[in-house]
Parts: C-alpha cells; sequence; structure tokens
C-alpha cells in the first residue's frame, strides 16, 4: 500500500505551520503551536510501535514525512528532528531485539519531548568522546556536569538524552549514554540569537550534577568508534533525518522558483519568465540536483529498516547522503533566489529565510572534512602513521 503522508500530516496543519514559520523567525521564538498541533497529531510517536501505542511507521516513512514538513517551517522540522532521533534510536534498538529503550517509546507516547544533547563546543570526536563527567552514583545511576551546546527545542524539552564520560570507575574509561529530567541541575541559556534555523532554540545547556536513574542509563562503552548499537542508531537516524529536512528546503525553494518564473513576465519579450531559456535552465538544473536526493534517502533509510549488512560502509553511506543533501540544497536556494530576483532578497520572502535557514545544515555532523574523511578512509583505507 503506498504511504499517504498527509494522514500525518494534512495540508490545513501544514499551512498552519507555514504561515507561523516567519512570525517565530523574526521574533526568534520556539513554535509552541507547532509542538502542540504536532504532539496532538501523534506525530511525536510515529517511530514507536504500534503495539507501545505509536504510529509503527519505518524510517523510511519518517524521512517521508520530515521532508514534507521542512517545506512548511524548516527550523521546526529540526527541532522535531531531534525528538525523532531518540525514538528512531529506540526503533533500531527494538527492531534488532535490543532492550534499554522502551522508556523513550512509552514517554514519547506519553507526551515526553526527547532533545538531544550530544554536541560540545571543540568536541570533534561527537559520538566517540566527551568532555561531560559522567561520575558513578554506586546504584547504577550517574550524575553528569559539563556543557552542551545546539540543543534545540531547549525551551520545551522534558528528557534530555546525553553522553558523558567515566574515568573514575576500575574499568573506564567509559562513555555512558543517559537521559536526564529537566531539574534545577539543568539550566538553559538565551544565548539563541542566530542567523537561520531561530526557531529551533538550540540553546546551550549547562548541566551540574544532574543524575540520570540507573533505569535511564542506556550504555556504557568504550570511547572511540565502534559497533555498540547505540552508535550505530545515533548515527543513521540522525544523518537520514537532517538529509531529509534540508531536502525538504530544497524542494520548497524549486517550488517557489517555479511560482515565481509562471507568474514574472518579462519586459522585454512580454512572455512569461517561464519562457526564457535562462530561467528555464536554472530550474531544471534545480531539479536535476534535488530529484536524486529523495530516492537515495528512501533506499538507505530502508535499509536501516530491514538491517541490511553494509559493515565498514555504513559511515561513509550515511555520511554522504547527508552531505550531498546539504550542498544540493544550499546549491537549489541559491538557483531559486537567482530565478526570483531582487524581491528575495527582502527579509519578508520565504525566500530570504530559507537562504539563511539552509546555511545551518553545513555545522550538523557530519560535516565536510568528516563525511570526505569516511569516503577515502572506505575507498583507501585509514591513513598510515
Amino acid at each position: 500500500m503506498t504511504f499517504d503522508p498527509t494522514l500525518f500530516l494534512p495540508d490545513d496543519l501544514l499551512e498552519r505551520i507555514r504561515e507561523r514559520a516567519p512570525i517565530h523567525d523574526r521574533e526568534n521564538t520556539f513554535p509552541e503551536q507547532d509542538l502542540a498541533e504536532l504532539r496532538a497529531a501523534g506525530y511525536l510517536s510515529i517511530l514507536v510501535p504500534t503495539e507501545r501505542g505509536g504510529a509503527g511507521l519505518s524510517l523510511e516513512q519518517a524521512a517521508i514525512l520530515q521532508q514534507r514538513l521542512a517545506t512548511a517551517s524548516p527550523a521546526t522540522a529540526l527541532a522535531i528532528n531531534m525528538h525523532l532521533v531518540w525514538t528512531g534510536v529506540a526503533k533500531v534498538f527494538s527492531d534488532r531485539g535490543v532492550p534499554g529503550l522502551e522508556f523513550v517509546q512509552d514517554g514519547a507516547v506519553a507526551g515526553d519531548v526527547f532533545a538531544f544533547g550530544i554536541s560540545e563546543a571543540g568536541n570533534d570526536l561527537v559520538l566517540f568522546g566527551s568532555d561531560t563527567e559522567a561520575t558513578p552514583q554506586g546504584d547504577g545511576a550517574y550524575s553528569f556536569t559539563g556543557t552542551k551546546i545546539f540543543t534545540s527545542l531547549a525551551p520545551v524539552w522534558t528528557k534530555l538524552g546525553l553522553h558523558g564520560l567515566d574515568t573514575t570507575s576500575p574499568d573506564g574509561p567509559k562513555l555512558v549514554f543517559a537521559f536526564i529530567d529537566r531539574t534545577d541541575a539543568v539550566t538553559t541559556s538565551d544565548d539563541w540569537d542566530t542567523l537561520g534555523m531561530r526557531a529551533t532554540q538550540s540553546r546551550t545547556t549547562r548541566i551540574d550534577g544532574a543524575v540520570a536513574a540507573a533505569e535511564h542509563v542506556v550504555r556504557r562503552i568504550d570511547p572511540g568508534p565502534g559497533a555498540d548499537p547505540i552508535i550505530f542508531g545515533i548515527f543513521s537516524v540522525f544523518e537520514l533525518l537532517l538529509a531529509s529536512v534540508y531536502t525538504g528546503v530544497a524542494r520548497r525553494a524549486l517550488d517557489l522558483a517555479v511560482q515565481t518564473a509562471q507568474k514574472r513576465t518579462s519586459k522585454k519579450t512580454g512572455l512569461a519568465y517561464s519562457q526564457d531559456p535562462d530561467i528555464r535552465w536554472r530550474i531544471a538544473d534545480m531539479s536535476l540536483a534535488y530529484e536524486a536526493l529523495p530516492p537515495q534517502i528512501a533506499a538507505l533509510a530502508r535499509d536501516v529498516d530491514e538491517q541490511a549488512d553494509h559493515g565498514a560502509l555504513w559511515f561513509t553511506l550515511l555520511s554522504g547522503t547527508k552531505h550531498r543533501a546539504v550542498t544540493m540544497a544550499k546549491h537549489v536556494v541559491d538557483q531559486a533566489v537567482l530565478t526570483a530576483g531582487g524581491g528575495a532578497y527582502f527579509s519578508s520572502n520565504e525566500l530570504s529565510r530559507l537562504y539563511r535557514d539552509v546555511l545551518a545544515g553545513m555545522f550538523h555532523p557530519s560535516d565536510p572534512e568528516s563525511a570526505h574523511s569516511a569516503a577515502a578512509s572506505a575507498l583507501l583505507g585509514p591513513l598510515q602513521g
């Protein structure tokens, strides 16, 4: 049966989100109404199995939905992405018979909002290391102290998934992945004043002894690359849903360029811009770039869903897809702005906002350097010496 994304993101809901997007961008506020409507529509639990009360969608289907949501509000889609990453990791676990994240699935159904607390300033190890201190409490619980950056959903999250380094246990060092509640031990800075993606409100989060209960400590693993499902789960879901958001941005930019070309008329020829050979080439170029990405994302997400074995190639396949999506999206938005002409330079023009939003893509892991490094290692082997 063909998947119908309008069942989860109906046109009227999408239009309301689109109408609110420029307001939140202008005022630098979090889209509370978007979240409320998406929660009411069951969107927070789309990746939770039906037997636990969710919609039971696949990662492939969630990627389609995130592309659709991003056409209305890239920032809302990117913020929701971070919640969906954790429910997606929980799905990776349950699909493979790995216990430990059922509380994430149950929490999503109950209305919890999960945020992603992995990024740290200057930590280019990302998933493979942490500057946050993880201290065992003797009963299986851990306390965490450190600073996380780019914490999307900052004003609204109820659970923060994070990692820290345990250097005190006899078997350490160990990288600890866990979930904490929002308590007095967590301080959210009001420091999100950025060029684009403003409604994500991805503020800095300072953690001072916040405790994760034993049942919410998900993994203790060796630092560095490894085969643990927490690493694969986070990396695969994060990269593919990010690629989806920026592919959705490109789709919207392409649609706006087509609309502009059809309604503008050349004073020189008296014809619609859609009849101008240069404009036609530019729009065709946008389409050729965009059309390659949705099937790539779908195929790789399906492989995650179906537990395909790409072995050591997984990381270059995933980082490469994310890299291609963001570079494609930037190219398409650039072309759309040129197609629309000087009107796109005004801040009231939607393309102006897309132009700013799309720039954020390069800052998300995997960055261009790590994507190229993964590809080179896959083809040439690791660096010697």
